[in-house]
Protein backbone atom coordinates (compact mmCIF):
# COMPACT_ATOMS: atom_id res chain seq x y z
CA UNK A 1 0.00 0.00 0.00
CA UNK A 2 2.97 2.13 1.00
CA UNK A 3 4.48 1.77 -2.54
CA UNK A 4 0.98 2.38 -4.36
CA UNK A 5 0.34 5.36 -2.56
CA UNK A 6 3.69 7.21 -2.99
CA UNK A 7 3.16 6.26 -7.14
CA UNK A 8 -0.12 8.36 -6.79
CA UNK A 9 1.67 11.35 -4.46
CA UNK A 10 1.02 14.20 -6.69
CA UNK A 11 -1.55 12.82 -8.43
CA UNK A 12 -5.75 12.79 -8.63
CA UNK A 13 -7.32 9.18 -10.21
CA UNK A 14 -10.23 10.55 -12.06
CA UNK A 15 -12.67 7.97 -13.30
CA UNK A 16 -15.17 8.68 -16.61
CA UNK A 17 -17.15 5.59 -17.61
CA UNK A 18 -15.12 2.49 -17.38
CA UNK A 19 -11.58 4.36 -17.51
CA UNK A 20 -9.64 5.72 -14.77
CA UNK A 21 -6.61 8.37 -15.32
CA UNK A 22 -4.19 9.88 -13.54
CA UNK A 23 -4.16 13.65 -13.74
CA UNK A 24 -0.79 15.41 -11.74
CA UNK A 25 -1.46 18.69 -10.27
CA UNK A 26 0.58 20.53 -12.69
CA UNK A 27 -1.56 20.58 -15.28
CA UNK A 28 1.44 19.32 -17.71
CA UNK A 29 -1.64 17.48 -19.56
CA UNK A 30 -4.59 18.86 -20.92
CA UNK A 31 -7.94 17.40 -19.15
CA UNK A 32 -11.52 18.95 -19.99
CA UNK A 33 -14.09 17.08 -17.54
CA UNK A 34 -16.31 19.79 -20.20
CA UNK A 35 -15.95 17.10 -22.75
CA UNK A 36 -17.71 13.90 -21.34
CA UNK A 37 -20.89 15.09 -23.54
CA UNK A 38 -18.29 14.93 -26.66
CA UNK A 39 -16.85 11.58 -25.35
CA UNK A 40 -20.32 10.24 -24.18
CA UNK A 41 -21.93 11.00 -27.93
CA UNK A 42 -18.69 9.92 -29.83
CA UNK A 43 -18.69 6.16 -28.10
CA UNK A 44 -22.76 5.69 -29.16
CA UNK A 45 -21.95 6.82 -32.40
CA UNK A 46 -18.90 3.94 -32.54
CA UNK A 47 -21.33 1.23 -31.23
CA UNK A 48 -23.54 2.44 -33.62
CA UNK A 49 -21.28 2.48 -36.87
CA UNK A 50 -19.96 -1.51 -35.67
CA UNK A 51 -23.41 -2.34 -35.82
CA UNK A 52 -24.11 -0.58 -39.21
CA UNK A 53 -20.78 -2.01 -40.45
CA UNK A 54 -21.83 -5.61 -39.72
CA UNK A 55 -25.01 -5.04 -41.77
CA UNK A 56 -23.55 -3.63 -44.21
CA UNK A 57 -21.30 -6.80 -44.69
CA UNK A 58 -24.14 -8.99 -44.20
CA UNK A 59 -25.85 -7.47 -46.97
CA UNK A 60 -22.81 -7.67 -49.05
CA UNK A 61 -22.43 -11.29 -48.87
CA UNK A 62 -25.93 -12.00 -49.19
CA UNK A 63 -25.91 -9.97 -52.59
CA UNK A 64 -22.54 -11.82 -54.05
CA UNK A 65 -23.81 -15.27 -53.09
CA UNK A 66 -27.08 -14.96 -54.90
CA UNK A 67 -25.29 -13.69 -57.62
CA UNK A 68 -22.66 -16.72 -57.59
CA UNK A 69 -25.82 -18.66 -57.23
CA UNK A 70 -27.36 -17.66 -60.16
CA UNK A 71 -24.36 -17.77 -62.64
CA UNK A 72 -23.75 -21.40 -61.34
CA UNK A 73 -27.02 -22.72 -62.08
CA UNK A 74 -26.55 -20.63 -65.36
CA UNK A 75 -29.66 -18.42 -65.54
CA UNK A 76 -27.37 -15.35 -65.96
CA UNK A 77 -27.74 -13.31 -69.24
CA UNK A 78 -25.33 -10.52 -69.86
CA UNK A 79 -26.51 -8.02 -67.30
CA UNK A 80 -25.70 -10.25 -64.68
CA UNK A 81 -22.46 -11.20 -65.89
CA UNK A 82 -21.57 -7.65 -66.31
CA UNK A 83 -23.05 -7.13 -62.79
CA UNK A 84 -20.27 -9.71 -61.19
CA UNK A 85 -17.65 -8.25 -63.19
CA UNK A 86 -18.15 -4.74 -61.96
CA UNK A 87 -17.03 -3.56 -58.78
CA UNK A 88 -19.64 -3.55 -55.75
CA UNK A 89 -21.16 -0.58 -54.44
CA UNK A 90 -24.34 -0.06 -52.67
CA UNK A 91 -27.15 2.98 -52.58
CA UNK A 92 -26.37 4.97 -49.50
CA UNK A 93 -28.07 8.27 -48.49
CA UNK A 94 -28.46 9.67 -51.97
CA UNK A 95 -24.41 8.54 -52.64
CA UNK A 96 -22.71 5.55 -54.05
CA UNK A 97 -20.58 4.04 -51.58
CA UNK A 98 -17.63 1.39 -51.74
CA UNK A 99 -17.04 -1.76 -49.86
CA UNK A 100 -16.07 -1.75 -46.27
CA UNK A 101 -12.43 -2.84 -45.25
CA UNK A 102 -13.04 -6.91 -45.15
CA UNK A 103 -10.63 -9.56 -45.25
CA UNK A 104 -10.87 -13.00 -47.07
CA UNK A 105 -9.66 -15.98 -44.78
CA UNK A 106 -8.25 -18.75 -46.98
CA UNK A 107 -8.50 -16.78 -50.44
CA UNK A 108 -5.81 -14.60 -52.18
CA UNK A 109 -7.08 -11.44 -54.21
CA UNK A 110 -6.77 -12.90 -57.55
CA UNK A 111 -8.06 -10.89 -60.80
CA UNK A 112 -7.41 -13.97 -63.09
CA UNK A 113 -9.66 -16.40 -60.84
CA UNK A 114 -12.93 -17.82 -63.25
CA UNK A 115 -15.97 -15.10 -61.84
CA UNK A 116 -18.03 -18.57 -61.08
CA UNK A 117 -15.52 -20.07 -58.77
CA UNK A 118 -17.06 -20.69 -55.00
CA UNK A 119 -15.54 -19.03 -51.84
CA UNK A 120 -12.80 -21.15 -50.19
CA UNK A 121 -13.71 -19.94 -46.93
CA UNK A 122 -15.93 -17.30 -45.56
CA UNK A 123 -15.34 -13.28 -45.48
CA UNK A 124 -14.54 -11.74 -42.38
CA UNK A 125 -14.94 -8.13 -41.26
CA UNK A 126 -12.34 -7.19 -39.37
CA UNK A 127 -12.47 -5.10 -36.08
CA UNK A 128 -12.33 -1.87 -36.60
CA UNK A 129 -8.79 0.24 -36.42
CA UNK A 130 -9.37 3.68 -34.13
CA UNK A 131 -6.66 6.98 -34.58
CA UNK A 132 -6.83 9.70 -31.86
CA UNK A 133 -4.97 11.57 -33.45
CA UNK A 134 -4.27 14.75 -30.34
CA UNK A 135 -4.60 12.27 -27.36
CA UNK A 136 -3.14 14.25 -24.35
CA UNK A 137 -4.17 11.86 -21.35
CA UNK A 138 -5.28 9.16 -23.55
CA UNK A 139 -8.57 8.99 -21.90
CA UNK A 140 -10.60 8.78 -24.64
CA UNK A 141 -8.90 6.00 -26.43
CA UNK A 142 -9.13 4.41 -22.82
CA UNK A 143 -12.99 4.53 -22.67
CA UNK A 144 -13.02 3.27 -26.55
CA UNK A 145 -10.99 0.39 -25.74
CA UNK A 146 -12.56 -0.70 -22.58
CA UNK A 147 -16.25 0.32 -23.35
CA UNK A 148 -16.92 -0.70 -27.10
CA UNK A 149 -17.32 -4.02 -28.12
CA UNK A 150 -16.18 -5.49 -31.10
CA UNK A 151 -13.56 -2.78 -31.17
CA UNK A 152 -10.01 -3.54 -32.80
CA UNK A 153 -6.49 -1.87 -32.32
CA UNK A 154 -6.37 2.03 -31.20
CA UNK A 155 -3.48 4.25 -32.00
CA UNK A 156 -3.54 7.20 -29.26
CA UNK A 157 -0.86 9.99 -30.85
CA UNK A 158 0.55 13.39 -29.24
CA UNK A 159 3.42 14.87 -30.09
CA UNK A 160 4.35 16.42 -26.93
CA UNK A 161 6.33 13.75 -24.49
CA UNK A 162 4.60 14.32 -21.36
CA UNK A 163 1.24 13.62 -22.83
CA UNK A 164 2.80 10.61 -23.96
CA UNK A 165 4.05 9.28 -21.42
CA UNK A 166 0.96 10.18 -19.28
CA UNK A 167 -0.82 7.92 -22.07
CA UNK A 168 1.44 5.05 -21.59
CA UNK A 169 0.99 5.03 -17.46
CA UNK A 170 -2.40 5.11 -17.89
CA UNK A 171 -2.39 2.27 -20.40
CA UNK A 172 -0.79 0.35 -17.52
CA UNK A 173 -3.02 2.23 -15.08
CA UNK A 174 -6.66 0.64 -16.87
CA UNK A 175 -5.20 -3.10 -16.99
CA UNK A 176 -4.53 -5.70 -19.48
CA UNK A 177 -7.26 -4.96 -21.75
CA UNK A 178 -6.21 -1.94 -22.11
CA UNK A 179 -3.02 -2.88 -22.79
CA UNK A 180 -3.88 -5.17 -25.33
CA UNK A 181 -5.36 -2.76 -27.59
CA UNK A 182 -4.27 1.04 -27.17
CA UNK A 183 -0.39 2.07 -28.32
CA UNK A 184 0.28 5.36 -27.73
CA UNK A 185 3.17 7.24 -30.06
CA UNK A 186 4.83 10.33 -29.83
CA UNK A 187 4.25 11.38 -33.36
CA UNK A 188 3.01 14.67 -35.55
CA UNK A 189 -0.66 13.49 -36.42
CA UNK A 190 -0.15 15.18 -39.99
CA UNK A 191 2.67 12.97 -40.45
CA UNK A 192 1.39 10.08 -39.14
CA UNK A 193 -2.10 9.95 -40.98
CA UNK A 194 -0.34 11.06 -44.40
CA UNK A 195 1.93 7.97 -44.06
CA UNK A 196 -1.17 5.39 -42.83
CA UNK A 197 -3.43 6.01 -45.88
CA UNK A 198 -6.36 4.58 -45.60
CA UNK A 199 -5.96 2.28 -42.71
CA UNK A 200 -8.09 3.30 -40.12
CA UNK A 201 -11.55 3.10 -40.07
CA UNK A 202 -12.31 5.45 -37.54
CA UNK A 203 -10.11 8.97 -37.19
CA UNK A 204 -11.23 11.19 -34.19
CA UNK A 205 -10.10 14.88 -34.07
CA UNK A 206 -10.71 16.44 -31.56
CA UNK A 207 -7.95 19.49 -30.77
CA UNK A 208 -7.91 22.35 -28.95
CA UNK A 209 -8.78 24.99 -31.27
CA UNK A 210 -9.09 24.74 -35.09
CA UNK A 211 -9.05 21.40 -37.05
CA UNK A 212 -8.00 22.72 -40.15
CA UNK A 213 -4.36 21.83 -40.39
CA UNK A 214 -5.29 18.33 -39.76
CA UNK A 215 -7.76 17.72 -42.31
CA UNK A 216 -5.81 17.25 -45.22
CA UNK A 217 -4.39 14.15 -44.29
CA UNK A 218 -7.22 13.36 -41.86
CA UNK A 219 -9.71 12.79 -45.03
CA UNK A 220 -6.53 10.42 -46.26
CA UNK A 221 -6.38 8.07 -43.92
CA UNK A 222 -9.70 7.29 -43.21
CA UNK A 223 -10.66 3.84 -45.06
CA UNK A 224 -13.83 3.74 -47.81
CA UNK A 225 -16.64 3.38 -45.76
CA UNK A 226 -15.00 4.73 -42.93
CA UNK A 227 -15.98 7.43 -39.98
CA UNK A 228 -14.47 11.23 -39.20
CA UNK A 229 -15.30 12.51 -36.12
CA UNK A 230 -14.36 15.93 -35.97
CA UNK A 231 -14.81 18.77 -33.36
CA UNK A 232 -13.40 22.42 -33.46
CA UNK A 233 -13.56 24.71 -30.53
CA UNK A 234 -12.72 27.96 -32.16
CA UNK A 235 -15.95 29.19 -32.21
CA UNK A 236 -15.50 33.08 -32.50
CA UNK A 237 -13.80 32.42 -35.94
CA UNK A 238 -16.46 30.22 -37.26
CA UNK A 239 -19.56 32.53 -36.06
CA UNK A 240 -18.10 35.82 -37.49
CA UNK A 241 -16.36 37.23 -35.39
CA UNK A 242 -13.26 37.23 -37.55
CA UNK A 243 -14.18 36.48 -41.14
CA UNK A 244 -11.07 36.58 -42.69
CA UNK A 245 -9.53 34.51 -40.51
CA UNK A 246 -12.41 31.73 -40.77
CA UNK A 247 -12.01 31.56 -44.66
CA UNK A 248 -8.46 31.44 -44.56
CA UNK A 249 -8.73 28.22 -42.39
CA UNK A 250 -11.58 26.38 -43.64
CA UNK A 251 -12.13 28.69 -47.14
CA UNK A 252 -15.53 30.20 -46.43
CA UNK A 253 -16.43 33.24 -45.50
CA UNK A 254 -19.11 33.64 -42.34
CA UNK A 255 -21.92 36.28 -41.31
CA UNK A 256 -23.48 36.81 -38.45
CA UNK A 257 -26.81 35.92 -37.90
CA UNK A 258 -28.55 33.68 -34.65
CA UNK A 259 -28.12 30.30 -37.27
CA UNK A 260 -24.37 31.42 -36.79
CA UNK A 261 -23.94 27.63 -34.77
CA UNK A 262 -25.73 25.83 -37.60
CA UNK A 263 -23.52 28.04 -40.11
CA UNK A 264 -20.26 26.93 -38.65
CA UNK A 265 -21.17 23.04 -39.10
CA UNK A 266 -22.14 23.66 -42.32
CA UNK A 267 -18.62 25.73 -42.84
CA UNK A 268 -17.10 22.45 -41.34
CA UNK A 269 -18.85 19.97 -43.51
CA UNK A 270 -18.08 22.30 -46.42
CA UNK A 271 -14.24 22.26 -45.61
CA UNK A 272 -14.04 18.59 -44.79
CA UNK A 273 -15.76 17.81 -48.36
CA UNK A 274 -13.26 20.06 -50.04
CA UNK A 275 -10.37 18.42 -48.53
CA UNK A 276 -11.57 15.10 -49.27
CA UNK A 277 -12.31 15.68 -52.59
CA UNK A 278 -9.08 16.61 -53.82
CA UNK A 279 -8.00 12.81 -53.19
CA UNK A 280 -11.24 11.60 -55.19
CA UNK A 281 -13.50 11.43 -52.00
CA UNK A 282 -16.57 12.37 -50.70
CA UNK A 283 -18.47 12.64 -47.48
CA UNK A 284 -21.78 11.81 -46.07
CA UNK A 285 -22.59 13.14 -42.35
CA UNK A 286 -24.20 10.76 -40.05
CA UNK A 287 -24.52 13.65 -37.54
CA UNK A 288 -23.49 17.27 -36.85
CA UNK A 289 -24.04 18.95 -33.23
CA UNK A 290 -23.40 21.91 -31.52
CA UNK A 291 -22.88 21.00 -27.92
CA UNK A 292 -21.35 23.56 -25.17
CA UNK A 293 -18.85 25.88 -26.46
CA UNK A 294 -17.45 23.82 -29.98
CA UNK A 295 -19.23 22.10 -32.88
CA UNK A 296 -18.67 18.22 -33.43
CA UNK A 297 -19.51 16.58 -36.79
CA UNK A 298 -19.51 12.63 -37.71
CA UNK A 299 -19.21 11.86 -41.53
CA UNK A 300 -18.23 8.92 -43.20
CA UNK A 301 -15.91 9.05 -46.35
CA UNK A 302 -16.17 7.27 -49.58
CA UNK A 303 -14.41 6.83 -52.74
CA UNK A 304 -15.71 7.77 -56.13
CA UNK A 305 -14.38 9.85 -58.61
CA UNK A 306 -18.14 10.32 -60.58
CA UNK A 307 -19.70 11.31 -57.11
CA UNK A 308 -17.53 14.37 -56.47
CA UNK A 309 -19.14 15.83 -59.29
CA UNK A 310 -22.06 16.96 -57.55
CA UNK A 311 -20.18 18.73 -54.40
CA UNK A 312 -21.19 22.07 -56.11
CA UNK A 313 -25.20 20.45 -55.12
CA UNK A 314 -24.29 20.24 -51.99
CA UNK A 315 -22.83 23.56 -51.19
CA UNK A 316 -24.31 26.78 -51.14
CA UNK A 317 -23.50 31.04 -50.63
CA UNK A 318 -25.98 32.73 -48.11
CA UNK A 319 -26.99 35.94 -48.77
CA UNK A 320 -28.16 38.14 -45.45
CA UNK A 321 -29.91 41.10 -45.31
CA UNK A 322 -28.32 43.99 -42.34
CA UNK A 323 -31.46 45.57 -41.61
CA UNK A 324 -33.51 42.56 -41.35
CA UNK A 325 -33.90 38.78 -40.75
CA UNK A 326 -34.39 37.36 -44.22
CA UNK A 327 -31.35 35.73 -45.97
CA UNK A 328 -31.32 33.56 -48.90
CA UNK A 329 -29.69 30.57 -50.15
CA UNK A 330 -27.78 30.19 -53.69
CA UNK A 331 -26.39 27.05 -54.77
CA UNK A 332 -23.13 26.79 -56.13
CA UNK A 333 -24.60 24.27 -58.95
CA UNK A 334 -27.35 22.96 -59.68
CA UNK A 335 -28.44 19.73 -62.47
CA UNK A 336 -29.96 20.39 -65.73
CA UNK A 337 -31.47 17.04 -68.03
CA UNK A 338 -29.94 16.86 -71.44
CA UNK A 339 -30.31 13.86 -73.72
CA UNK A 340 -31.93 11.57 -71.07
CA UNK A 341 -28.93 12.14 -68.65
CA UNK A 342 -27.97 14.48 -65.63
CA UNK A 343 -25.83 16.80 -65.80
CA UNK A 344 -24.33 19.18 -63.30
CA UNK A 345 -24.24 23.05 -64.33
CA UNK A 346 -23.35 26.71 -62.58
CA UNK A 347 -25.71 27.60 -60.64
CA UNK A 348 -28.18 30.39 -61.55
CA UNK A 349 -27.77 34.06 -59.42
CA UNK A 350 -28.04 36.26 -58.48
CA UNK A 351 -31.26 35.05 -55.95
CA UNK A 352 -31.56 38.28 -54.56
CA UNK A 353 -30.93 42.18 -56.15
CA UNK A 354 -29.01 44.98 -54.58
CA UNK A 355 -31.46 45.76 -51.75
CA UNK A 356 -33.41 43.75 -49.42
CA UNK A 357 -36.76 42.94 -50.81
CA UNK A 358 -38.22 43.24 -47.81
CA UNK A 359 -36.63 46.32 -45.88
CA UNK A 360 -34.42 48.21 -48.52
CA UNK A 361 -31.15 47.43 -46.88
CA UNK A 362 -28.20 45.57 -48.61
CA UNK A 363 -26.89 42.33 -47.89
CA UNK A 364 -24.02 40.45 -46.57
CA UNK A 365 -22.47 37.54 -48.71
CA UNK A 366 -20.98 33.94 -47.00
CA UNK A 367 -20.12 30.79 -47.51
CA UNK A 368 -19.92 28.54 -49.23
CA UNK A 369 -21.19 26.81 -46.48
CA UNK A 370 -22.75 22.82 -46.43
CA UNK A 371 -26.52 23.24 -47.81
CA UNK A 372 -27.15 19.49 -47.99
CA UNK A 373 -28.77 17.61 -44.69
CA UNK A 374 -26.23 17.30 -41.97
CA UNK A 375 -27.20 14.68 -40.46
CA UNK A 376 -28.58 11.06 -41.48
CA UNK A 377 -32.00 10.45 -39.98
CA UNK A 378 -31.57 6.38 -39.99
CA UNK A 379 -28.62 7.05 -37.92
CA UNK A 380 -30.07 9.54 -35.28
CA UNK A 381 -32.81 7.13 -34.49
CA UNK A 382 -30.15 3.98 -34.39
CA UNK A 383 -28.09 6.00 -31.85
CA UNK A 384 -31.02 7.00 -29.68
CA UNK A 385 -32.37 3.78 -29.57
CA UNK A 386 -29.11 1.92 -28.47
CA UNK A 387 -28.28 5.28 -26.14
CA UNK A 388 -31.41 4.46 -24.39
CA UNK A 389 -30.99 0.82 -23.94
CA UNK A 390 -27.62 1.21 -22.03
CA UNK A 391 -28.76 3.84 -20.05
CA UNK A 392 -26.45 3.45 -17.64
CA UNK A 393 -22.90 3.35 -19.50
CA UNK A 394 -22.98 6.92 -20.51
CA UNK A 395 -21.86 9.39 -17.49
CA UNK A 396 -23.43 11.99 -19.50
CA UNK A 397 -26.81 10.07 -20.88
CA UNK A 398 -29.29 12.95 -19.94
CA UNK A 399 -27.58 15.58 -22.27
CA UNK A 400 -26.51 13.47 -25.22
CA UNK A 401 -30.23 11.77 -25.21
CA UNK A 402 -31.30 15.49 -25.00
CA UNK A 403 -29.24 16.49 -28.45
CA UNK A 404 -30.21 13.45 -30.11
CA UNK A 405 -33.44 13.92 -29.28
CA UNK A 406 -33.85 17.46 -30.45
CA UNK A 407 -31.94 16.84 -33.88
CA UNK A 408 -34.39 13.63 -34.75
CA UNK A 409 -37.25 16.12 -34.78
CA UNK A 410 -35.52 19.06 -37.02
CA UNK A 411 -35.92 19.23 -40.88
CA UNK A 412 -32.70 17.85 -42.12
CA UNK A 413 -33.57 19.30 -44.91
CA UNK A 414 -33.59 23.28 -44.11
CA UNK A 415 -30.39 25.03 -43.78
CA UNK A 416 -29.91 27.36 -41.55
CA UNK A 417 -33.10 28.72 -38.81
CA UNK A 418 -35.12 31.88 -37.66
CA UNK A 419 -35.51 33.45 -34.18
CA UNK A 420 -38.86 34.37 -33.58
CA UNK A 421 -37.70 36.71 -31.23
CA UNK A 422 -35.32 38.51 -33.55
CA UNK A 423 -38.40 38.73 -35.99
CA UNK A 424 -40.25 40.92 -33.22
CA UNK A 425 -37.34 43.07 -32.38
CA UNK A 426 -37.19 43.95 -36.00
CA UNK A 427 -40.58 45.03 -36.00
CA UNK A 428 -40.53 46.08 -31.96
CA UNK A 429 -43.72 44.19 -31.71
CA UNK A 430 -44.69 41.90 -28.64
CA UNK A 431 -44.02 38.43 -29.41
CA UNK A 432 -46.37 35.52 -30.48
CA UNK A 433 -46.26 32.08 -28.70
CA UNK A 434 -43.80 29.70 -30.44
CA UNK A 435 -47.14 27.65 -30.74
CA UNK A 436 -48.59 30.42 -32.39
CA UNK A 437 -46.19 31.20 -34.94
CA UNK A 438 -45.21 27.45 -35.80
CA UNK A 439 -49.59 26.66 -36.25
CA UNK A 440 -49.68 30.27 -38.39
CA UNK A 441 -46.79 28.76 -40.93
CA UNK A 442 -48.51 25.12 -40.79
CA UNK A 443 -51.84 26.17 -41.77
CA UNK A 444 -49.77 28.37 -44.39
CA UNK A 445 -49.29 25.00 -46.14
CA UNK A 446 -45.33 24.90 -44.92
CA UNK A 447 -43.24 22.82 -42.18
CA UNK A 448 -41.45 24.12 -39.73
CA UNK A 449 -39.57 22.37 -36.52
CA UNK A 450 -36.94 23.56 -33.71
CA UNK A 451 -33.60 23.53 -33.76
CA UNK A 452 -31.03 21.78 -31.61
CA UNK A 453 -28.54 24.80 -32.00
CA UNK A 454 -30.86 27.09 -30.17
CA UNK A 455 -33.91 26.62 -28.56
CA UNK A 456 -35.63 29.56 -30.05
CA UNK A 457 -34.66 28.76 -33.75
CA UNK A 458 -37.40 27.63 -35.76
CA UNK A 459 -36.53 26.36 -39.30
CA UNK A 460 -38.91 26.22 -42.14
CA UNK A 461 -39.90 25.62 -45.96
CA UNK A 462 -41.71 28.56 -46.05
CA UNK A 463 -40.01 31.91 -48.12
CA UNK A 464 -39.22 35.19 -46.17
CA UNK A 465 -42.59 36.43 -48.01
CA UNK A 466 -44.81 34.28 -45.95
CA UNK A 467 -42.80 35.15 -42.73
CA UNK A 468 -43.29 38.54 -43.27
CA UNK A 469 -46.75 38.29 -44.08
CA UNK A 470 -47.59 35.97 -41.14
CA UNK A 471 -45.87 38.72 -38.97
CA UNK A 472 -47.72 41.59 -40.58
CA UNK A 473 -50.95 40.11 -39.59
CA UNK A 474 -49.78 39.50 -36.36
CA UNK A 475 -48.85 42.88 -35.92
CA UNK A 476 -52.73 44.38 -37.30
CA UNK A 477 -53.98 42.54 -34.52
CA UNK A 478 -51.59 43.84 -31.81
CA UNK A 479 -50.40 47.42 -32.67
CA UNK A 480 -47.38 48.85 -31.81
CA UNK A 481 -45.87 52.07 -31.69
CA UNK A 482 -45.06 53.98 -34.40
CA UNK A 483 -41.61 54.10 -35.66
CA UNK A 484 -38.60 56.35 -38.02
CA UNK A 485 -39.79 56.29 -41.82
CA UNK A 486 -36.20 54.43 -42.40
CA UNK A 487 -36.92 52.09 -40.03
CA UNK A 488 -36.48 48.37 -41.38
CA UNK A 489 -39.34 47.41 -39.07
CA UNK A 490 -41.34 50.23 -40.38
CA UNK A 491 -40.64 49.78 -44.33
CA UNK A 492 -41.14 45.76 -43.29
CA UNK A 493 -45.18 47.17 -42.04
CA UNK A 494 -45.78 49.75 -44.60
CA UNK A 495 -46.86 46.85 -47.24
CA UNK A 496 -49.93 44.89 -46.80
CA UNK A 497 -49.81 41.22 -46.13
CA UNK A 498 -50.48 38.92 -49.50
CA UNK A 499 -51.46 36.12 -46.94
CA UNK A 500 -53.81 36.15 -44.10
CA UNK A 501 -52.40 34.26 -41.38
CA UNK A 502 -54.01 31.70 -39.44
CA UNK A 503 -52.99 31.53 -35.72
CA UNK A 504 -55.28 28.04 -34.89
CA UNK A 505 -53.50 25.79 -33.07
CA UNK A 506 -52.46 23.16 -35.82
CA UNK A 507 -51.78 19.60 -34.41
CA UNK A 508 -48.69 19.52 -35.64
CA UNK A 509 -47.36 22.97 -33.51
CA UNK A 510 -45.87 20.91 -30.41
CA UNK A 511 -42.85 18.10 -31.31
CA UNK A 512 -43.72 14.68 -29.62
CA UNK A 513 -40.98 15.67 -27.41
CA UNK A 514 -42.95 18.39 -26.46
CA UNK A 515 -45.85 16.65 -26.19
CA UNK A 516 -44.33 14.39 -23.61
CA UNK A 517 -42.64 17.09 -22.08
CA UNK A 518 -38.80 15.50 -22.47
CA UNK A 519 -36.19 17.75 -21.62
CA UNK A 520 -34.28 19.20 -24.95
CA UNK A 521 -32.08 22.03 -23.51
CA UNK A 522 -30.34 20.95 -20.32
CA UNK A 523 -28.85 23.76 -18.44
CA UNK A 524 -24.80 22.95 -16.92
CA UNK A 525 -24.29 20.62 -14.79
CA UNK A 526 -22.16 22.84 -12.57
CA UNK A 527 -20.51 26.43 -12.94
CA UNK A 528 -17.95 27.24 -14.96
CA UNK A 529 -18.71 24.46 -17.24
CA UNK A 530 -16.46 25.13 -20.22
CA UNK A 531 -13.21 25.36 -22.22
CA UNK A 532 -10.47 24.70 -19.70
CA UNK A 533 -6.69 26.01 -19.61
CA UNK A 534 -4.49 25.06 -22.27
CA UNK A 535 -2.05 22.34 -20.63
CA UNK A 536 1.08 23.73 -19.64
CA UNK A 537 -0.37 27.56 -18.48
CA UNK A 538 0.04 28.89 -15.39
CA UNK A 539 -3.71 29.49 -13.79
CA UNK A 540 -4.08 33.39 -13.14
CA UNK A 541 -6.64 35.72 -12.51
CA UNK A 542 -7.81 36.12 -15.87
CA UNK A 543 -8.96 32.59 -15.83
CA UNK A 544 -11.54 32.72 -12.97
CA UNK A 545 -14.42 33.11 -14.93
CA UNK A 546 -13.23 29.13 -17.09
CA UNK A 547 -12.12 27.39 -13.68
CA UNK A 548 -13.74 29.50 -10.49
CA UNK A 549 -12.12 31.55 -8.01
CA UNK A 550 -11.66 28.02 -6.52
CA UNK A 551 -9.18 26.95 -8.93
CA UNK A 552 -7.10 30.19 -8.07
CA UNK A 553 -6.74 29.18 -3.98
CA UNK A 554 -5.87 25.64 -5.12
CA UNK A 555 -2.81 27.40 -7.54
CA UNK A 556 -1.69 29.23 -4.91
CA UNK A 557 -1.95 26.25 -2.23
CA UNK A 558 0.06 23.82 -4.49
CA UNK A 559 2.82 26.08 -5.27
CA UNK A 560 3.19 26.76 -1.18
CA UNK A 561 3.20 23.33 -0.57
CA UNK A 562 5.51 22.88 -3.13
CA UNK A 563 7.81 25.18 -1.42
CA UNK A 564 7.47 23.56 1.83
CA UNK A 565 8.53 20.23 0.39
CA UNK A 566 11.73 21.62 -0.90
CA UNK A 567 14.82 21.67 1.42
CA UNK A 568 18.50 23.28 1.54
CA UNK A 569 19.46 25.07 -1.98
CA UNK A 570 16.68 23.90 -4.16
CA UNK A 571 13.84 25.28 -1.20
CA UNK A 572 15.72 28.65 -1.50
CA UNK A 573 15.62 28.11 -5.47
CA UNK A 574 11.60 27.56 -5.29
CA UNK A 575 11.04 29.93 -2.65
CA UNK A 576 12.38 32.53 -4.64
CA UNK A 577 10.78 31.54 -7.60
CA UNK A 578 7.65 31.15 -6.25
CA UNK A 579 8.12 34.96 -4.87
CA UNK A 580 8.52 36.21 -8.37
CA UNK A 581 5.67 34.51 -9.67
CA UNK A 582 3.65 36.04 -7.04
CA UNK A 583 5.46 39.32 -8.21
CA UNK A 584 4.72 38.60 -11.81
CA UNK A 585 0.74 37.80 -11.32
CA UNK A 586 0.27 40.70 -9.04
CA UNK A 587 1.83 43.09 -11.65
CA UNK A 588 0.14 41.62 -14.32
CA UNK A 589 -3.56 41.22 -12.24
CA UNK A 590 -2.70 45.34 -11.19
CA UNK A 591 -2.05 46.42 -15.52
CA UNK A 592 -5.24 44.03 -15.89
CA UNK A 593 -7.74 45.84 -13.68
CA UNK A 594 -5.59 49.15 -15.19
CA UNK A 595 -6.91 47.94 -18.68
CA UNK A 596 -10.41 47.54 -17.64
CA UNK A 597 -10.67 50.50 -15.66
CA UNK A 598 -9.86 52.44 -19.07
CA UNK A 599 -13.35 54.01 -20.84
Amino acid sequence: MGDVAEKLKGYTVIKEGEAEILMHASNSVFFNKAQVNNRDMSIAILRTFIAKRQEEHAAILDKKRKLEEMVLEGTSGSILEEEAMAPHVEETNGGRDMPLNQSVEGEEDNSQEPRNMKWKGPRELKAPKVLEALAASGLRALRYAREVDGIGQVIALDNDKASVEACKKNIQFNGSLACSKVEAHLADARVYMLTHPKEFDVVDLDPYGSPSVFLDSAVQSVADGGILMCTATDMAVLCGGSGEVCYSKYGSYPVKGKYCHEMALRILLASIESHANRYKRYIVPILSVHMDFYIRVFVRIFTSASEIKNTPLKLSYVYQCVGCDSFHLQSVGRVVSKNNSMKPAPGFGPVVPQQCSHCGKKYNMGGPIWSAPMHNQEWVLSILASVKAMKERYPAYEKITAVLTTVSEELHDIPLFLSLHNLCATLKCTSPSAVMFRSAVINAGYRISGSHVNPLGLKSDAPMDVIWDIMRCWVNSHPIRAQPPDHSGTVILSKEPTLQANFARAAASLSKAQVKKVKRFLPNPERHWGPKVRAGRQITSKHSSLLGPQSLNESHNREEDEGIEGNGAASSEQSAEGEANEHNISKRQKTDDALASEP
